[in-house]
């Protein structure tokens, strides 16, 4: 993760021969400083996919695709891409339903509607090798459909956005309290927790809590009750919280 939390959110994910990016919600500055600090060339990317048109997902992306020009194709669904602004930017822009399933190299990105209050968001699923990495943030409950699509996954990213209590005494105004407790908000620790308990497998030997709120939780507080959901449901993968605005570490599966 180049980022994930609140502030901004940035995945790369890479082959011996294929290099993606999973939204841009940094400024360009960072990604291309994020992905050289990892030993990767931003030039070097095969193409980028967007979950959502909010701006903590793609902030960064107008000015990194004026660098990369056409050549680097973005992944938008049809209902999202029109709703981006490029300035001066003229992209490769290629549009899906949400549920395609779509190879780039070696990587074969599949796409699933998550409940999140924009208008056609999406997580997704890559795999490689034999081995699959789901992303699932910013959805305010877990749908059937969004389990069946995580089952199996080897590496896990999840929201883990808020701590409930915390976010009620918060400082927000109410109107955005009640969007992030929302069906279509942020999944909050416990929520996380409760899928852990309920759906995780032995298959997840990385899950990573990101997209955390750095007003409304802490990364003790996520990881605690992630533990305690593990513990409950005799699982033991590696457990990392992704601290907001930092560069986490390489996973290589």
């Amino acid at each position: 993760m180049l980022a994930s939390s609140s502030a901004g959110n940035s995945t790369f994910i890479g082959t011996d021969s294929t290099r993606i990016l999973v939204d841009a919600g940094l400024s360009c500055k960072q990604i291309v400083e994020r992905l050289a600090a990892i030993g990767e060339d931003f030039h070097k990317l095969d193409a980028i996919f967007i979950t959502h048109e909010h701006s903590d997902h793609i902030s960064g992306l107008p000015t990194l695709m004026k660098k990369l020009g056409s050549r680097v194709p973005v992944f938008l669904t049809t209902h999202t891409a029109p709703l981006l602004d490029w300035n001066t930017a003229t992209p490769h822009i290629e549009t899906f339903q949400a549920g395609a399933t779509i190879d780039v190299g070696d990587l074969s990105v599949g796409s699933f509607t998550i409940p999140h209050d924009t208008i056609d968001p999406v997580g997704f699923t890559i795999r490689a090798q034999g081995l699959k990495v789901a992303i699932a943030t910013d959805l305010g409950y877990m749908p059937d459909s969004v389990r069946f699509h995580l089952k199996g996954a080897n590496f896990l990213l999840l929201e883990s956005n808020h701590d409930p209590e915390t976010l009620k005494v918060g400082p927000y105004p109410w109107h955005i309290k009640q969007r992030i407790l929302s069906r279509k908000g942020h999944l909050s620790n416990q929520a996380a927790c409760d899928y852990i308990t309920s759906e995780l497998t032995s298959e997840t030997h990385t899950l990573v809590l990101g997209h955390l709120s750095e007003t409304n939780n802490d990364i003790w507080n996520a990881e605690l009750c992630a533990k305690m959901a593990l513990d409950q449901c005799g699982l033991k993968p590696r457990l990392i919280v992704a601290e907001p605005r930092k560069l986490s570490e390489i996973f290589q599966l």
